[in-house]
């Protein structure tokens, strides 16, 4: 069967196989009507911001969306190849009505996806995306003007260097003193929008670089997401070659990894830890991440004297609960730091540029600060439910644990003096996800399969 995933998001899927002309077309139409009705609300420019990651079927769904969009009356401002986050920048910025970011993350060559921004540059919250997915099932989105009121479209050369300046100049980050310091890095930008910024921005702050995977081919050489599994080459490479630091992104630059001086990896769940660290350092306030995110933002806030909100799973969930408590940083254990003085979306830049303020202030190697964060170790496992109702699983552990700190915002959370545990159920597949969080690795991997067998047993 053809593979299209429909989300909150946007869409995603396979190009030929789901993700075709006239699926793009469709769901194009339906974004430009939300933002047309919203447009007639708030008196807006009637202008979207589109942006792509650097694979190959990006111009091909980059040319059909610009041209839908242009067909509804819409005013289109292209900027290129460039990260997901800069498409969220400038529609800021622009003060535009809206932005797709064309690009599917961390999936294989053959993917490519959507994603609906709304006029703050964010993804749509789920009131927005139903009141479009209502428009969409109306089935009327196919209605396009005549010749003369067709939007126009331009390119706009400006987004991603106005983006990298920002970075270079956030507050906290002394770009002088980071020059002067001359970090030796290692970039793995796997063929992606990272190549036409990472290394360039680490040369603007004085780094010496070594380029791994930075080919403007748009093909991806392994396997794009930043898992340590895939990354083995590049962590060979940063040993290697001595550098202090590696770094690597996703196709999309949304998500930032680290590997150590030592070539060895950094942790996902260290990034958001160690920029929660450096922020609330220069300016304590509330934190936000998510219901999945280690423990360990927790710890190094209560040395703060901060406190931690948690969301459910999502940049969108995420975001409105920075909104609503008034965080000063945010973001997921994946790699993805929110941080709202510069704007509301996961920014690797931004991230690389924290950190690299963290190195010179600390005076430490990046494998001394992983040792002096909070240890704590997490396994993930999954279970495929067949016929069985996720929901009813789910249920049934809530009523077990009823008596427990328990939180339900997005599947089950519970949290244990010595452990934490968040039961997921996919909206995509038959399965429930398990992520356990324990001191120890052995403890983690223990706890996860004893909780899988609690959940076979129900069934």
């Amino acid at each position: 069967m053809p593979t299209l995933m429909v989300s909150i998001s946007g869409i995603r899927g396979i190009v030929g196989d789901g993700l075709d002309p006239q699926v793009l077309v469709k769901f194009t139409s339906a974004y430009a009507d939300f933002i047309l009705s919203s447009k007639k609300k708030s008196n807006g420019t009637g202008k979207i911001i589109i942006g792509r990651d650097a694979r190959i079927s990006g111009e091909m769904v980059k040319s059909i969306t610009a041209g839908t969009l242009a067909a509804k009356g819409l005013d289109v401002i292209d900027i290129g190849i460039c990260p997901t986050p800069t498409v969220q920048y400038t529609v800021k910025t622009l003060s535009a009505d809206g932005g797709i970011a064309i690009s599917a993350s961390h999936n294989p060559n053959e993917w490519n996806a959507l994603k609906l921004l709304n006029s703050t540059g964010q993804f749509m919250t789920p009131e927005e995306n139903l009141e479009m997915i209502k428009i969409l099932n109306k089935g009327d989105s196919t209605k396009f003007n005549s010749w003369n009121s067709l939007g126009k479209i331009e390119f706009y050369q400006e987004g991603l260097k106005k983006h990298v300046n920002e970075v270079l100049n956030l507050k906290y980050v002394d770009k002088n003193g980071i020059k002067k310091r001359k970090f030796k890095t290692l970039v793995d930008c796997v063929n992606g929008a990272g190549v036409y910024v990472i290394p360039d921005l680490l040369k603007q702050f004085g780094c010496d670089v070594i380029e791994l995977n930075c080919e403007k081919t748009g093909i991806f050489p392994r396997i794009p997401e930043p898992l340590p599994e895939n990354l083995t080459e590049t962590m060979r490479a940063v040993k290697d070659s001595k550098a202090e630091l590696g770094i690597v992104v996703d196709p999309d630059v949304d998500r930032l990894v680290l590997i150590t001086d030592k070539g060895e990896p950094f942790i996902e769940e260290n990034t958001i830890t160690s920029a929660v660290k450096f922020v609330l350092s220069k300016n304590p306030g509330n934190v936000v991440v998510n219901l999945s995110t280690t423990r360990a933002v927790d710890d190094v806030a209560h040395q703060y004297g901060c406190k931690v909100f948690r969301s459910p799973v999502g940049e969108a969930n995420v975001v409105k609960k920075m909104k609503e408590v008034n965080a000063v940083i945010g973001g997921e254990g994946s790699g993805g730091v929110i941080y709202p003085d510069l704007h509301y979306g996961r920014d690797a830049l931004v991230g690389i540029a924290l950190i690299l303020q963290l190195l010179l202030e600390s005076g430490k190697s990046l494998s001394r600060i992983k040792k002096s964060l909070p240890q704590y170790f997490i396994a993930k496992k999954k279970i495929e439910l067949k016929n069985i109702n996720p929901d009813q699983v789910l249920q049934k552990l809530i009523n077990s644990y009823a008596g427990q700190k328990i939180n339900t915002e997005d599947g089950l959370r519970i949290d244990f003096d010595d452990h934490w545990v968040h039961f997921r159920k996919s909206n995509t597949e038959p399965i429930i996800r398990i992520i356990t969080e324990a001191k120890e690795n052995q403890e983690a991997e223990r706890l996860s399969d004893k909780y899988v067998a609690e959940i076979k047993s129900l069934f």
